[in-house]
């Protein structure tokens, strides 16, 4: 008896985790808003979300920042998540340079590439210096919504990207080297190697960074607060300002349940797009 129960004990910390900050959060959020203050079923809270004039502009900043950031960052993991596994020496001196911006919070980061494209930062100093400009540029100004979006990308890509590669690292560190050695015997050069060896079995690995990024990615806030405020609009800005600034948290509520549909949305077709059969897995 006491070994049947044993499994369940064990998860019982896991669920009352689980619940206490997932489950009962959630349901909360779902009933503010779907409901008016006085208990009442209701839309209009999506209606007054979805009419708003910051809506589209913010949905289309965090998707576009989605599909922007995460293919950049898994093709540079890739790339050095190879070049790491083939190093005979230095390899877990570089791995651990490479992984030093894991230790970094995202407002942080966004502090660094903000003393960077600032007015007075390093990026104005240089040009000035340098003589390709007379004056310091407003980099990060209102008006320069493009220069916002490619420091907020660059900030994204140098933050994380690391996470990713430590995932892939892990993938290719579970690749038998005798299909390597067996892909080279029948005259696979190596770029073969990757794309009909490496990349394959490397499927659940990328499954798993790839929906761990996206769902990052459309929670992307401290580092486009810090470097745009409120001039490059996203969802999770938008959730902020709603239950924060104007206290209205049934549209905020509205917001993250969006968010929430969107993040699942795409974990699904991950899963499908890079569903491993089961007589394939290692």
């Amino acid at each position: 008896m006491h070994n049947r129960a044993l499994p369940y004990l064990l998860l019982l910390p896991a669920t009352v985790f689980l619940v206490a900050f997932f489950l009962y959060p959630f349901v909360m959020v779902a009933y503010q808003a779907f409901t008016t203050d006085e208990g009442i079923l209701t839309t209009q809270y999506f209606t007054k979300m979805t009419s708003h004039w910051k809506f589209k502009p913010a949905l289309n900043y965090t998707l576009l920042l989605a599909f922007t950031v995460v293919p950049i960052q898994i093709a540079l993991a890739l790339y050095m998540a190879t070049l790491v596994s083939n190093m005979k020496r230095g390899r877990d001196l570089i791995l651990y340079v490479w992984t030093i911006p894991l230790g970094i919070s995202d407002l942080a980061a966004g502090l660094i590439w903000l003393a960077i494209f600032d007015q007075t930062g390093f990026l104005n100093s240089i040009l000035v210096g340098m003589g390709l400009q007379e004056q310091p540029s407003l980099f990060l100004g209102y008006q320069n919504k493009g220069t916002i979006f490619l420091a907020v990308v660059l900030a994204e890509v140098w933050r994380a990207t690391a996470i990713v590669l430590v995932i892939l690292v892990a993938g290719i560190g579970l690749i038998p080297k005798e299909y390597y050695e067996a892909a080279q015997v029948f005259g696979a050069g190596g770029w073969q190697r990757f794309t009909k060896v490496t990349l394959p079995l490397l499927k659940p690995s990328l499954q798993t960074a790839l929906i761990l990024r996206v769902i990052l990615a459309f929670e992307v806030f401290a580092v486009v607060v810090a470097l745009g405020g409120t001039n490059l609009p996203v969802l999770m800005g938008e959730v902020y300002q709603r239950q924060f600034v104007l206290q209205d948290n049934h549209v905020a509520a509205a917001f993250a349940l969006l968010i929430l549909f969107i993040s699942i949305a795409f974990t699904l077709l991950i899963m499908w797009v890079l569903r491993t059969p089961r007589e394939a897995r290692l």
